[in-house]
């Protein structure tokens, strides 16, 4: 250990003593920052059926607009996180926190007076760019504040505030669709951005790499083109119900071979956006992986939860919220606490656990129906939060603490990207797969539909919603379309998690081949990882 005399650890602010004695109030500042972002993406949830009624109650947003809605702010988040990662570290992690949410806040305000799904969706792009600045910042922030051995209980609590804001989010939601327009769930951001400006500005440190790497905007430009190219092709395939179209083939393909270079890039530039040695760390690669698979199965599942609530079941947003509660309490009771079973058990028994059940409750799906007991689906809730609060906290201790400390932005960045780039394409794959079943069961029934135009029947192939549309406006004649569009979602649904289940096994099966053990094996690994290092300037900062 460092005597009291050795020079501050890199990285660090003069501010750095005041900030480590006020760490928890500075956590809860950073909580709040976070719930802003979260909370926004939570209430969106719920307000999806509503958006895809037609105007004045929504904007008619069709199924690939609503996710577009959802994956331009995705792609947007992931694709310039790296570049925000690097400014925090070179700029000041404090600066670029505070700009994230002053753009965040704009874009929320501009999108609740949106006039049509496209306007909607560029506003959702720009409240993406400003959340791309705001979550690499609380994560840095906090590697910054907190010493090594607190660092595990703060991520959890910060993983728990992700709860949080699933909680409130439906419910708040909710009640403002019960009682406003839709426009009123973007405008609820506003008070929870100001009321984080001012106790970021009053509260929490600055801090910065002293050595920080040069901007990489080829490789950002590179990333964000195929990161959108892959998911429209996805999404489109989808829509037109053939993965082999040409235009799906073309854009898909196109974003996989800009990734590809993206890669390529980043192992040859002096300056990489993402440093792509860090991968060749078991604690760091497996993490990620984890991270990844298991967004990718649960805003899938998400995705489709919602509709099968309100559409099938026939609830209320509010309801839907209030639905959706186990999910977000299980996290908010277990992530916290997670850092003790990792303690006992070790970081590859609690993930690989936790992912077994994530895919668990995704094949209890498949036991839905129309009727079945919501007890059932609270319990599949509960369990599905249990097992996330298992996985995160321990993946992103174990990618945090693989880094230097100095480099704490960068790290946030790759954890950020990956969660986010995991959840884009899991509703673009899922959502898409959901499209695909779905105009398989509700052909007959459209076909079936006498004096039905051939563009109106595609149109309303597309999803459940586009169906009971067309019911409504058919009046009499259209009732015949309720239950078969019922039946052929729910039979779409249960296709749908069964995909999503088997991408969490494989989640389970990286986790349980590549990340290290118990705390003990770790400590083995800390010559190759920097760990000893780090403990180092801990010491040196206490």
């Amino acid at each position: 250990m460092s005597t009291p005399s050795s020079p501050a650890p890199a990285g660090a602010s003069e501010q750095a003593a005041p900030a480590h004695r006020r760490r928890w109030t500075v956590l809860g500042v950073l909580m709040l920052s976070l719930l802003a972002v979260v909370l926004d993406n939570s209430i969106l949830n719920v307000a999806m059926k509503t958006l895809a009624q037609p105007a004045p109650t929504g904007i008619g947003a069709t199924q690939s607009e609503l996710e577009w809605a959802i994956n331009s702010y995705t792609l947007v988040f992931a694709g310039f996180l790296f570049t925000a990662g690097l400014l925090g570290d070179r700029l000041g992690r404090k600066k670029v926190l505070l700009s994230g949410l002053l753009v965040f806040g704009l874009g929320s305000l501009l999108a609740a007076f949106s006039q049509s799904p496209g306007e909607l969706i560029f506003y959702r792009a720009l409240m993406g760019l400003g959340a791309a600045f705001v979550m690499p910042a609380t994560l840095a922030i906090l590697m910054n504040v907190f010493p090594r051995e607190e660092q595990p209980r703060a991520i959890g609590i910060w993983a728990g505030a992700v709860g949080l804001g699933i909680a409130a989010g439906p419910i708040t939601g909710g009640v403002l669709l019960d009682h406003f327009w839709w426009g009123s769930v973007f405008l609820v951001n506003a008070p929870v951005v100001c009321l984080a400006l001012v106790a970021i500005l009053l509260l929490v440190p600055d801090s910065r790499d002293p050595a920080p790497g040069r901007l990489d905007p080829l490789g950002v430009l590179l990333s964000v083109a195929g990161l959108v190219l892959l998911v429209y092709g996805i999404i489109e395939g989808g829509q037109l119900a053939d993965f082999t179209e040409p235009k799906v083939l073309a854009t898909a393909g196109g974003g996989v071979l800009l990734l590809l270079l993206f890669l390529l890039h980043e192992r040859r530039t002096t300056h990489p956006a993402l440093d792509v040695r860090y991968f060749r760390k078991p604690a760091f690669s497996a993490a990620v992986a984890a991270i990844a698979l298991v967004f990718f199965a649960l805003m899938g599942a998400m995705f489709f939860s919602v509709f099968y609530i309100q559409s099938v079941r026939g609830f209320s947003p509010l309801e839907a919220g209030l639905l959706l509660l186990p999910l977000a309490a299980a996290q908010m009771i277990f992530a916290p606490r997670a850092a003790k079973a990792v303690a006992r058990f070790g970081a590859k028994a609690v993930c690989t656990t936790g992912l077994l059940l994530v895919a668990a409750g995704m094949f209890a799906f498949t036991t839905l129906d129309e009727t079945t007991p919501l007890w059932v689906l609270e319990v599949i809730f509960f369990v599905m939060g249990s097992a996330m609060a298992h996985v995160m906290p321990p993946a992103t201790v174990s990618i945090m603490q693989s880094m230097p400390r100095e480099k704490a932005g960068s790290g946030s960045a790759v954890n950020n990207t990956f969660r986010q780039v995991g959840g884009a394409l899991g509703v673009a794959v899922l959502g898409s797969l959901l499209s695909t079943r779905y105009r398989d069961g509700i052909g007959g029934a459209l076909e079936a539909t006498p004096q039905l135009p051939a563009g109106a029947r595609h149109e309303a192939g597309e999803s459940i919603e586009a169906t009971l549309a067309l019911a409504d406006r058919l009046g009499p004649a259209g009732r015949a379309l309720v239950a078969p569009a019922k039946s052929a979602f729910v039979d779409a649904m249960h296709t749908t998690v069964l995909a999503s289940g088997a991408v969490a096994l494989l989640g389970a099966l990286v986790v349980a081949v590549w990340l290290p053990g118990k705390p003990a094996e770790e400590g083995a690994r800390e010559d190759e990882t920097g760990g000893e290092e780090e403990t180092e300037r801990v010491g040196t900062e206490r």
